[in-house]
């Protein structure tokens, strides 16, 4: 049981609610009228509030803009018909932002303060859910190192967020992905398993150079040999291949998604086939070329399934089926929708109720 926490509100003086286009969402760019604000120091977590949303000061020398102590995570909540809004899996994304704080020598954000300040930061902002479907409430909690310190060693002083706001579809069309067979994502021994800023940070020069070939994301292999498939873009990465749905097994390099245990869960509890393994790059081009890849997506928060239609390896481009006729994956998109929407029962206990 969560203790209940007395979370201090400083209401905005004027909501931007009545401005927001709820018709035109795109990805990240608006935010709720407020934000959850914590501070560690002296090895406590302390100033729990919720405060207008805006901008933040902090030294030049914060320690988190030097030496890039900062991870995040990204969670969506739903309106259901019934005005229920309800969380998708937070508690799994607790877990998972407590791993990267771990592994980044950050302090552990205990559970109640996580899970109430981001529930009450929904209550109080609840009229920024969407109500269409195919939209949700982005959630954005993320923690940073704010020791006014040049030095390399861990801060003693952090700063968590949580800042919210409505979104549409992050993808508006099948993607085109290259193999990515230089650069890498993460190394074995590193972060890739964190949520860690720096990850992505890495990630956007060759993103960039594949965008100019025409591609919109990347299929990234491993560091050491460039021989076995890790993610896609910014997602976990799936395959059916004759009626099997492959998938990367988790490790150091690669992160733990939750729509990526979800989408596995949903399939097992349907019979079908799943192996979680390392995902050659070989045998993926061997199935595009005889025809037996039959489906490739990436999953994600932000995209949930991203249906990927081209594959580009070294000067070839194989052409996959038709994503409005791929089963599995349209099978589950619809079926994890009607779960967060509320339009069938939630037999699996993954939506958390504001």
């Amino acid at each position: 049981m969560i203790d209940t926490l007395n979370i201090p509100v400083n209401r905005t003086p004027a909501s931007r609610l009545a401005q927001t286009d709820f018709s035109n969402l795109p990805f990240g760019k608006i935010f709720s009228d407020h934000m959850f604000v914590a501070d560690y120091a002296d090895g406590e977590w302390k100033n729990l509030q919720i405060v207008p949303y805006g901008d933040i000061s902090m030294s030049p020398a914060a320690s988190a803009l030097h030496y890039g102590q900062a991870i995040f995570e990204g969670i969506k909540a739903y309106k259901q018909k019934n005005g229920q809004i309800v969380i998708f899996r937070p508690v799994d994304n607790f877990e998972r932002f407590n791993i990267s704080a771990e592994r980044m020598v950050m302090p552990v954000v205990p559970e109640e303060i996580f899970m109430q300040g981001m529930a009450q930061l929904i209550n109080l902002d609840r009229d920024w859910v969407p109500t269409a479907e195919g939209h949700s409430l982005y959630i954005r909690p993320f923690m940073f190192a704010t020791d006014p310190v040049i030095g390399v060693h861990a801060s003693a002083a952090y700063k968590f967020i949580i800042i919210i706001g409505p979104t549409g579809a992050y993808y508006a069309k099948p993607i085109k992905v290259k193999m990515e067979m230089h650069y890498a994502r993460a190394v074995e021994g590193g972060v890739g398993y964190a949520k860690t800023a720096g990850n992505y940070a890495r990630s956007l020069y060759p993103t960039l150079q594949a965008q100019k070939e025409g591609f919109d994301q990347l299929i990234w292999t491993d560091a050491k040999e460039h021989a076995y498939i890790e993610e896609s873009g910014t997602t976990n990465v799936m395959f059916v291949i004759n009626n099997v749905l492959i998938t990367p097994s988790t490790r150091d390099t690669i992160l733990d998604g939750i729509t990526r245990k979800s989408i596995l869960a949903l399939a097992r509890s349907w019979g079908m086939a799943v192996e979680e393994r390392r995902v050659s790059v070989a045998e993926v081009i061997e199935a595009a070329r005889e025809g037996s890849l039959q489906e490739a997506f990436g999953a994600g928060t932000a995209a949930t399934i991203a249906h990927i239609a081209q594959i580009g390896y070294k000067n070839e481009l194989f052409t996959l089926p038709d994503p409005a006729s791929r089963e599995f994956s349209n099978k589950a998109l619809k079926a994890l929708s009607d779960i967060r929407y509320g339009n069938v029962e939630d037999e699996f206990g993954w939506n958390y109720t504001v």
